[in-house]
């Protein structure tokens, strides 16, 4: 009996797996990154900040692999769950955090790989993880898009910040192909160079479109149901990364662009500046919000708090390469308040959420929350 009980539990598990669980990759990802970077660039911390990063890269590979065995055996038992997953307004966007995983670990292989292991291991797993996750990323976004046009039932209020997650998974994707550029042909660097613009280009046009969504939802509609609140942050992630990308965009592309690599690499500095920006002003409007939420009591867990993580460390990442770009210390020293507050949230984060995997609140059915019974507007 004792066995039966344990395989139906299993069965239970996979059938419910939440199509969100690669958040938790990312948000460790992030970690990592952010670490090797030495934010502040103290060399006393260079050490401590390389040896936390591999440990964090570590990390971030079991989760990885724990994690995609339930995914993939999931995809197969349950297909009918799975589809009715993607359908939903919910929870469809999430299944974008597998090649966003994906390609976050690639991005991790080519930053802290070199801390671990030779430069052709190095580039052989981001090569690979390239491979499968570029093409992953671009049928996710089109799969997540197809069910949210064709859906004629989708109403405002269900518009959230997890439809950021496809386009940030696509301004991932020159973070990815920009290493490999340095070991490519002259005329495949040209193509890869060619690729992650067209990806930026994807990611930041649909983001530009869920943003205007989002924005009007809030202002026309009472705000989301207090587990909604963690996705609000997510529109940090492609502002972050896509202001980011810009910059490396232009320096992976330099040969490519010869003479006129400088002129290219101080137009993608103001404009992932001005990208920058506005995530300032994002960030700053969403703490207010977030004072509302909890001014009403805790924000009830789940998994979407993974939303605390990796967008807060995308947007840290930026702050800190633009502080170094322009020389200006007091970005600099926001990128480590930046960082050191994404330490903390994935502090409380992964403790949170083991005491919910072990506890079974993790595997809980996911499904849409339900609004308050009485939502109401916000006061003019």
């Amino acid at each position: 009996m004792a066995q039966v009980s344990s395989a139906s539990r299993v069965r239970f598990c996979l059938r419910c797996f939440h199509p969100g669980w690669f958040a938790a990759v990312m948000g460790t990802g992030i970690v990592a990154i952010g670490l090797a970077a030495n934010p502040g660039n103290w060399q006393a911390m260079r050490g401590i900040d390389q040896e936390a990063a591999r440990v964090m890269a570590v990390v971030t590979g079991g989760l990885f692999v724990g994690l995609a065995v339930p995914y993939l055996l999931r995809l197969v038992r349950y297909p009918t769950e799975v589809l009715a997953d993607l359908r939903n307004p919910w929870l469809g966007p999430l299944f974008a955090t597998l090649p966003a995983g994906l390609l976050v670990t690639a991005v991790l292989a080519s930053s802290v790989g070199p801390l671990m292991v030779g430069p052709a291991v190095v580039h052989d797993l981001a090569f690979w993880l390239a491979w499968v996750g570029v093409p992953l990323t671009f049928a996710m976004s089109l799969v997540a898009s197809y069910f949210l046009l064709s859906s004629r039932s989708t109403a405002m209020e269900a518009v959230n910040g997890s439809w950021f997650i496809p386009p940030v998974a696509n301004i991932v994707v020159p973070l990815v192909l920009g290493p490999l550029m340095a070991h490519a042909s002259p005329a495949n660097t040209r193509l890869l160079l060619l690729t992650s613009y067209a990806f930026w280009g994807i990611g930041v046009i649909l983001f530009g479109l869920v943003l205007s969504l989002l924005h009007d939802r809030l202002v026309l509609h009472p705000l989301p149901p207090a587990a909604l609140a963690p996705s609000l942050i997510i529109a940090l992630g492609p502002v972050g990364v896509g202001a980011l990308a810009l910059v490396r965009m232009a320096a992976s592309g330099a040969a490519v662009f010869g003479h006129l690599a400088p002129a290219v690499a101080l137009a993608s500095l103001i404009a992932a500046s001005a990208l920058w920006g506005f995530g300032l002003w994002w960030l700053a409007a969403t703490a207010v919000v977030m004072v509302r939420y909890l001014a009403d009591g805790p924000l009830p867990y789940g998994l979407g708090w993974w939303a605390f993580t990796f967008p807060v460390g995308a947007f840290g990442m930026a702050t800190l390469t633009l502080g170094r770009a322009w020389r200006v210390g007091y970005v600099d020293y926001l990128s480590v308040a930046l960082m050191a507050l994404l330490i903390v949230l994935w502090s409380m984060v992964a403790v949170r959420t083991v005491w919910a995997t072990a506890t079974g609140e993790a595997w809980a059915p996911a499904g849409p929350p339900r609004p308050p019974p009485q939502a109401s507007p916000i006061p003019t």
